[in-house]
């Protein structure tokens, strides 16, 4: 068990080796201008190690995925009696933000991370095969914990926190005064998402009420 736990350490201190240095060259040249052997090289591992860690060449720069799916997971499946999921998840966002935690990637020393983004097609793209990952994973905790409509719910949960996210982003890319951006930032995300949560509550409402009146 104790050589076990030391093999999973070494696997994720290599892991992080690697993401480290591939996330450096990926600020200081681009994502297209460096090339999975370049990355190896720096981080002396051999190219199909990187490839043993990382499915894509893309995951070096969102490395962090797998920590935000396990954490939206967690507060859906842990959250406590009488909050409703999107009001768990909209407490997870905020609490993030709030933190500075690099998962919400919405301050100033995140401005140079979004700028590589928005300069390479295969990051965006593969940001949006995450943000659906991420939306699955959400829908499946939901509808482990018996959230009605889990799908609907976490569609709409992710759809709202994306368009409050995004505008984050390119307001910090535009060099706006973080401190604003974040403030703005705390406030819409409990907006949008209390208005995702109300209007659903609301819906379900009128149909438990058209279901007794018939």
């Amino acid at each position: 068990m104790e050589q076990q736990g030391r093999r999973e350490r070494k696997k994720a201190e290599v892991r992080a080796r690697i993401s480290e240095f591939a996330t450096a060259m990926f600020l200081e040249r681009g994502f297209d201008a460096v090339s999975v052997s370049e990355v190896a090289e720096a981080a002396d591992v051999a190219r199909p190690t990187v490839f043993a860690h990382f499915a894509r060449k893309e995951d070096l720069l969102f490395d962090r995925y797998p920590e935000a799916e396990a954490m939206v997971v967690a507060a859906i499946d842990d959250r406590p009696d009488g909050l409703s999921a999107v009001q768990a998840l909209s407490g997870l966002l905020v609490r993030l933000a709030d933190e500075g935690h690099p998962l919400s990637t919405i301050r100033a020393r995140f401005r140079r991370f979004w700028e590589v983004v928005a300069e390479s097609r295969a990051l965006q793209s593969r940001a949006r095969e995450l943000l659906e990952q991420i939306e699955q994973a959400t829908a499946a905790a939901m509808a482990r914990t018996g959230v009605p409509e889990p799908q609907l719910t976490a569609a709409l949960a992710v759809a709202a926190y994306r368009t409050v996210h995004l505008t984050a982003v390119r307001r910090i890319l535009d060099g706006e005064d973080e401190t604003v951006v974040a403030a703005d930032h705390r406030a819409q995300t409990l907006h949008a998402l209390a208005v995702v949560d109300g209007h659903l509550a609301g819906l379900r409402n009128q149909t438990t009420d058209a279901a007794t009146a018939r």
